[in-house]
């Protein structure tokens, strides 16, 4: 028996598009035992109960990829991931399953080789690198293998997690985006992305009210988020680090210092005034990243 905790993760980040992802302390947790035969998923929604289920097609390629037989398995999931949220639940589920293969079969892969490998089924390493990896990371994939840096943030600061009571498809996040932007926006986040690395490197978390400003995404999908103009508006004014659209949404996230009671109140406050309910989770950073617990 093999038991893996895998943390949520924020991907953008504002202006770090599709290359930067941080590790947030909230976990899904997967339990995996090979057997007999046969497959039974336990714990997930029952729509994904079946062959077609994310953290089994994540372990059969990587069980393809390092020729490995196996007769049966048993998958047991406890999800506090929202799905769907923009919180990298579907890299939970990857990294989850990626790791649990590698564990059942030896563990014949490097944690490089399983980053590759789970950028391959996600698409992109945005989520599965600082889900796998922990903390702050950017990432690029060239000729098929993904390249990253990794930043322990400091202590300091902390997270409010908007959670609102709908869905948002990653699809639809993307559909509503630009084929092409102007060169000025693109220098504008290129400039903000760098500054944001060094605030998160330093410590210098006051940086991020101006180094998480975006021209590329978060305007165009703050149009499908009820709320969205508003939540940022209340954020800036009651004193925050700075705000992002986590992921492709709608849970946005609103960074604040570690010991904050007084932005919480003013959010929750006024979130109680809004149409749809939205849940407000306090998160720190992960720093270590998805582990195998003993």
């Amino acid at each position: 028996m093999v038991k893996i905790r895998v943390p949520a993760t924020s991907a953008n980040l504002g202006p770090g598009f599709d290359c930067m992802g941080i590790a947030l302390g909230l976990y899904n947790t997967f339990i995996f035992e090979e057997t007999n035969g046969g497959l039974l998923v336990e714990g997930s929604e029952k729509s994904f109960e079946e062959e077609d289920n994310l953290i089994y097609l994540s372990m059969k390629r990587c069980f393809e990829k390092i020729n490995y037989k196996f007769k049966g398995l048993r998958i047991t999931a406890k999800s506090d991931v929202p799905v769907s949220r923009g919180l990298g639940s579907s890299a939970t589920c990857i990294i989850g399953g990626v790791m649990g293969a590698n564990a059942l079969a030896g563990n014949p892969l490097s944690k490089k080789e399983i980053l590759d490998i789970a950028a391959e089924i996600e698409g992109h390493p945005d989520n599965v690198a600082p889900a796998l990896l922990g903390g702050l990371v950017t990432s690029v994939v060239d000729s098929d293998k993904v390249y990253y840096s990794k930043i322990e943030v400091p202590k300091g600061i902390k997270f409010y997690a908007l959670i609102p009571n709908f869905k948002l498809s990653t699809k639809k996040s993307r559909e509503i985006l630009p084929k092409t932007v102007p060169f000025e926006d693109a220098v504008y986040n290129l400039s903000r992305a760098s500054l944001m690395t060094a605030a998160f490197s330093k410590g210098d978390f006051k940086l991020l009210k101006i180094a998480g400003k975006d021209r590329l995404h978060q305007e165009y999908r703050g149009e499908l988020i009820e709320g969205y103009e508003s939540i940022i508006k209340e954020s800036e004014q009651a004193g925050a680090y700075g705000s992002f659209l986590s992921g492709a949404g709608p849970t946005i996230l609103i960074a604040v210092p570690k010991k904050d009671r007084n932005i919480y109140l003013k959010l929750r406050n006024h979130v109680e005034k809004l149409k749809y309910f939205w849940e407000i989770k306090e998160l720190f950073i992960d720093n270590r990243g998805a582990k195998i617990c003993r």
